[in-house]
């Protein structure tokens, strides 16, 4: 799902949003969570939903796989997200056959 269609989605919901109204709310949402995660302590948490977290992966050594010759990846901050309880249950009850379809 691509944010044109989440906005759509809000916008279908309700009688009181335009699209255009929606489409504002969806950016400054994002554009909070984003700004969010580069101050301290890093990290968002969304009840019902997840946590957003900042960490340090360390760095390592890994291998091309068309050439085999090894390689030094750095040290870098990745954001990693964790769904909540409710999300994960609902997310369990996805059915394999119909999971795969929607990833072709």
């Amino acid at each position: 799902m691509t944010k044109k269609e989440i906005v759509k989605r809000i916008s279908d919901s309700t009688d009181e949003l335009t699209q255009l109204k929606a489409k504002e709310i969806v950016q400054k949402t994002l554009d909070t969570i984003i700004q969010a995660l580069t101050e301290e302590p890093h990290r968002i948490e969304l009840r019902n939903f997840g946590v957003f977290e900042v960490r340090r992966r360390k760095p390592r050594v890994a291998r091309n796989p068309r050439t085999n010759v090894k390689v030094n990846v750095p040290a870098k901050n990745v954001v990693t997200f964790k769904p909540g309880k409710e999300m994960e249950e609902l997310i369990q009850k996805i059915d394999e056959k119909a999971l795969a379809e929607a990833t072709e």
